[in-house]
């Protein structure tokens, strides 16, 4: 990589989150990293992150990648399923894109996740009556009977996944995400996901129901219909993303209101609503801390730095979400009274916005005030410095929120 200094390396074990967060932004608008051995380029400002993001130089084709050319990038790096999951809308720019998202358009739409609104709630009842239960007996974790459940089996509901693949689904992924996977199981992983997905969407081909992967399969509307591969990528990509960043927003959420008990309290009496407590949650502790990878297609300049052709470029959304030119000089603070007018970037911004932004707004506003209201006298059974996170270098995972239910 040209003109990059010291890189600052990413922990693969997730020790300090914070404070990475906080020397990655100090470092620079431009910042030059390591992912497990590889240097990239880290973008920490949301003006720069607004701009490049819509930027047709930087793009999604593993191809452009310098390393990857050269060999100095194989299979064997942990993290390439991150940036190669399969060919789908994720993975493809321009044209390609477009045919890609559009198909998704027709098959995600606002009726569709509409109609999921009853499912989110007699899920979010049933696991609540489990987390009573529970709690009668002690402190309960959230993260495997609450956080976690939940939007895996509404992902499933709307992709059309069977249910009986849950707990294998959790293994496989857990698996997929954690850095601490030797390379050799995490590549059996992502066969197994692959093999999974395959047969369901041959499946659905066979006999197409009444969920989205049969509405791709049958979306050839205005010009060429899918392939089985671009079927199974984008089915992979929406079970794993889907589910994912869900969990953390609706933990990340529990934990930012437990910590700080007067905004919680504002929120109980009415005199906040839950919209603002996702969105402070998705600005101040994002459910995403790096976004893997886009490659530059041609030399760009950016603020204090330039990105040389072929450089691979990681977007920080935590950094940006605490980045002061932006959200002022408290961007480090967790404020639900905040300006609604200092938006955030946590779903993404320009062709390559999360697809699933509305379904996890939706699932978290739905479980975060059923948790509460049911729950009003909730606390942490642990101090707050004693909660860690998973050793998942992409994601801000929280490895366990132990509560009490009643105080």
């Amino acid at each position: 990589m040209s003109d990059a200094g010291c890189p600052i390396v990413i922990d693969p074990l997730v020790r300090d989150l914070d404070g990475e967060t906080r020397r990655v932004r100090q470092a620079g608008a431009l910042v030059p990293i390591d992912l497990l051995g590889v240097p990239a380029w880290s973008v920490t400002r949301h003006s720069d992150a607004r701009r490049l993001l819509t930027d047709r130089r930087l793009v999604k084709d593993l191809g452009r990648w310098r390393l990857w050319r050269s060999g100095e990038v194989t299979r064997e790096w942990p993290l390439i399923g991150m940036i190669d999951p399969g060919r789908s809308m994720f993975t493809v720019d321009g044209a390609e894109h477009r045919r890609l998202r559009a198909k998704t358009a027709q098959a995600v739409t606002p009726r569709r996740l509409e109609n999921l609104r009853p499912v989110i709630e007699r899920v979010t009842r049933q696991l609540l009556d489990d987390v009573e239960v529970r709690g009668a007996r002690g402190p309960v974790d959230l993260k495997p009977v609450f956080a976690r459940p939940l939007p895996m089996t509404v992902i499933s509901v709307l992709m059309g996944v069977d249910p009986a693949l849950h707990p294998r689904l959790h293994v496989l992924y857990r698996a997929f995400f954690s850095t601490v996977t030797p390379q050799d199981e995490r590549l059996a992983v992502i066969g197994e996901l692959d093999r999974v997905f395959t047969e369901m969407v041959r499946a659905r081909t066979a006999r197409p129901t009444d969920d989205l992967t049969s509405a791709l399969i049958l979306a050839d509307q205005g010009g060429e219909p899918l392939t089985e591969a671009e079927v199974v990528g984008t089915l992979q990509a929406m079970v794993g993303a889907g589910h994912e960043t869900t969990i953390g927003l609706i933990l990340n959420a529990v934990r930012a209101l437990l910590t700080h008990p007067d905004q919680l309290r504002a929120v109980l009496d009415g005199a906040v609503g839950w919209d603002a407590v996702i969105e402070e949650t998705l600005r101040w502790d994002t459910p995403v801390s790096h976004l893997l990878m886009r490659f530059a297609t041609e030399d760009i300049a950016v603020a204090d730095g330039v990105i040389r052709e072929g450089d691979g470029v990681v977007i920080s959304y935590r950094a940006i979400g605490r980045d002061p030119e932006h959200h002022g000089p408290d961007a480090d603070e967790f404020d639900l009274a905040r300006t609604p007018a200092a938006k955030h970037l946590a779903f993404g911004h320009g062709p390559h916005i999360c697809p699933g932004a509305a379904l996890s707004r939706l699932e978290a506003g739905i479980a975060l005030a059923a948790l509460f209201v049911r729950f009003p006298r909730l606390r942490l059974a642990v101090p707050a410095e004693e909660l860690r996170n998973e050793p998942v270098l992409t994601q801000n995972d929280v490895h366990s929120l132990p509560v009490h239910l009643h105080g």
